[in-house]
């Protein structure tokens, strides 16, 4: 939690928590209602709205209905439970400040394959039709942004009376603990981690379950698939069977390594995740574009290269640290810094900074390719309208602020290593401009 306090003034903090806790999830809900009801058209809902006054805004938030809950709860519990069943590699996390080494059980491809077999074998035979998910979108998501306001609550109370490790800790404010969190790696029993249940199993493979719904809701509607859809799924599922294929990788971000389990990671992988990132197909089922075989054809593989250049970012980075610098990047051997630092129990370690390859062009240049990437998914909705693109803009804010946050963590952790790191690979993300 201190990290942030190095990147923004305490007054910046405490604006954006509260106008986050507070926007985020009537966002949500509008955004659905502007793709699903007001054909994406912002200026359409703010119309109805000035019309309507608050009576219209009360008519627009659909409530959470049992049907709602009862699909929320089956999900949850199937990849709960593949989470803790299937079979997966033993893998260690990154050594927390506090010592601790996390063990995770790296079975997410095999819990992301069984699930869209399961989805799609479900409506093939007749026993379950996706399009109800489409019909309920609204009450799903109104019961999403409730519900896990409460487990965030749940996760906060956790944190004060039964933390799961030594990483835990209060600000002494409740808003910046409800928001950041309270625990590092917060478990139930032994074996459920919960962040990689909301991040991974939960937040991104209904990422995929959507993007699948939004398909066959166009098809039972129309009695085919855009070729635009069809670009759209195809890049997102192969972008989240990459993210699964390096699922371990994931373990080693900023995202489990170092932000606590709270309404910024939890609530937004639980909620935003599968609303704000499925929006461009969600925008796609009631507006399908002809897109021509060669436009999409260059975007199809335009969009694969741009998730190939972000795996391949990752891939290199893995491999770098796996063999102790001791490998080729682009056919060399690896330039490097070797910088040292102290841990809190004012232990002297080492770490291997990589400074050639696609981590010499810039110091997050990972995060091009995929802000391009979730371009080239969205394009296909073309330019009528601006809100299928919130989630290409909120995903470079976000990823612009994360470098920053990175880059400020790290500057705290090297100390002069890391001014000469930058002194090294001067760009943070954008090679030549940032």
């Amino acid at each position: 939690m201190g990290e942030s306090k190095t990147v923004h003034s305490a007054l910046v903090t405490y604006t954006s928590v509260i106008s986050l806790l507070t926007l985020c999830p009537p966002f949500v809900i509008l955004l659905w209602y502007t793709m699903v009801h007001a054909d994406g058209s912002v200026l359409q809902t703010f119309e109805y709205l000035k019309q309507h006054g608050l009576q219209g805004l009360k008519d627009i938030l659909p409530a959470p209905s049992p049907i709602a809950w009862k699909l929320i709860a089956c999900f949850g519990a199937f990849e709960a439970i593949l989470q803790l069943t299937l079979p997966g590699k033993r893998v260690e996390g990154p050594i927390s400040p506090n010592g601790n080494i996390p063990v995770y059980k790296a079975n997410g491809l095999q819990a992301y394959a069984v699930t869209l077999v399961t989805y799609l074998s479900l409506w093939w035979f007749g026993i379950f039709n996706p399009a109800i998910v489409y019909d309920h979108l609204g009450e799903i998501y109104s019961a999403l942004v409730m519900g896990s306001l409460v487990f965030c609550l749940f996760l906060y109370l956790k944190g004060h009376v039964a933390p799961s490790s030594s990483d835990s800790g209060s600000s002494g404010n409740f808003i910046i603990d409800f928001y950041w969190g309270m625990e590092l790696y917060p478990r139930i029993g032994k074996h459920f981690d919960i962040k990689v249940f909301t991040n991974c199993r939960f937040g991104m493979i209904s990422w995929a379950v959507l993007a699948v719904t939004y398909c066959i809701k166009q098809y039972e509607m129309n009695g085919q698939v855009s070729d635009s859809m069809l670009v759209n799924t195809v890049l997102m599922l192969v972008y989240i069977t990459k993210f699964f294929w390096w699922e371990a990788g994931y373990w080693c971000t900023m995202d489990i390594a170092h932000d606590r389990a709270g309404f910024y990671i939890c609530w937004g992988c639980l909620v935003w995740v599968p609303s704000i990132y499925t929006s461009p197909g969600m925008y796609l089922v009631n507006h399908p574009v002809s897109l021509g075989t060669q436009l999409a054809l260059f975007i199809l593989v335009s969009g694969l290269l741009c998730i190939y250049i972000n795996y391949d970012c990752d891939r290199q980075r893995q491999e770098f640290r796996r063999t102790n610098g001791k490998c080729l990047i682009w056919g060399k051997a690896p330039s490097k810094i070797v910088a040292s630092y102290r841990t809190e129990k004012g232990e002297t370690k080492t770490s291997l900074l990589l400074t050639s390859g696609w981590w010499g062009v810039s110091r997050h240049f990972h995060y091009v390719p995929e802000i391009l990437a979730a371009f080239f998914w969205t394009v296909p909705a073309l330019f009528n309208h601006f809100l299928p693109y919130f989630y290409v803009l909120f995903l470079t804010i976000l990823l612009f602020d994360r470098a920053k946050r990175d880059d400020d963590r790290c500057a705290s952790k090297y100390g002069k290593y890391w001014k000469m790191y930058c002194n090294k690979v001067p760009y943070r993300v954008i090679p030549g401009i940032y």
